[in-house]
């Protein structure tokens, strides 16, 4: 099967800062380097790492060469990567000294996708999903008319925007905060929901709730992409959905282990010697 991902490609400029800047304030930042990202470019490598035939649906514009060559470079089909005339999106990243994370995110050639029509697509492939590009709730529609497993990462949150994707998603996936912004603007959702919870590990309601691996992050960013990028490769694979989950757990922390974000995704086999495979 096949993981089809329409989403953002980013150029990351990561500052490694002291505290994150509050209003006012002027940072001497600590170091400085730059590198793939964008909730969708993430996803996809984490899915590819993870063992997954993986499709990106995205654009970039005149100066996002490099970014296509990356994703080309982690195994990602770069084919419906589509060239526009706006500049490639790119994200400014603040990181502390203890992982944590402040990002902006400039969307530029991310809002001129164009509409896939899912040619080649088979019935029980997966779609996966963000709010960071146009096009969304279209796309969900197309592949859900076509059999496909659609996955939606309901992140950066927006209660209209996941209103109006809910009736073609088969499988939401928010963090805590999200979670609770979306029981109090739309009540309860009859919908399969996983929950990310950081350090505390991550629960499918009504499958399983399970604890996150011990480590120490250096750098949270991309965290929750690791996670859906690997639970839907493994979905793909046929995996259960307690199978899943687990080894999204197990990704997501070896991720914060490193820095960087599509570039510190973990690689199948070494999800496989944490889980004991």
């Amino acid at each position: 099967m096949t993981v089809w991902c329409l989403g953002s490609i980013n150029a990351d400029h990561f500052y490694g800062v002291p505290h994150l800047v509050v209003p006012g304030e002027t940072l001497i930042v600590q170091n400085h380097s730059k590198g793939l990202g964008g909730k969708g470019a993430n996803q996809s490598v984490a899915a590819a790492r993870a063992g997954a035939e993986v499709n990106h649906i995205g654009a970039v514009g005149p100066d996002g060469e490099w970014a296509v060559e990356l994703l080309a470079g982690f195994g990602v089909d770069v084919s419906r990567v589509a060239r526009v005339h706006a500049p490639t999106a790119h994200a400014i990243i603040q990181v502390d000294a203890a992982g944590e994370n402040a990002i902006l995110v400039y969307s530029g050639a991310n809002m001129m996708i164009p509409i896939p029509d899912f040619a080649g697509a088979q019935p029980g492939d997966t779609l996966l999903l963000q709010n960071e590009t146009n096009g969304t709730v279209e796309a969900a529609r197309l592949a859900k008319a076509k059999g496909l497993r659609v996955v939606y990462s309901a992140a950066p949150f927006d209660a209209k925007s996941v209103q109006e994707i809910l009736p073609f998603v088969d499988l939401l996936l928010v963090n805590e905060l999200e979670n609770a912004a979306l029981e109090t603007d739309l009540g309860a959702i009859e919908i399969d929901r996983v929950v990310t919870r950081g350090a505390k590990g991550a629960e499918w309601i009504g499958v399983a709730n399970l604890p996150a691996h011990p480590v120490t992050a250096v750098d949270t960013t991309g965290a929750g992409d690791c996670f859906a990028g690997t639970l839907a490769a493994a979905l793909d694979s046929g995996a259960t959905k307690e199978q899943a989950l687990r080894r999204a757990i197990v990704a997501s922390t070896l991720q914060v282990t490193k820095k960087g974000t599509a570039d510190a995704m973990p690689l199948k086999e070494e999800v496989d010697q944490v889980i004991g495979l």
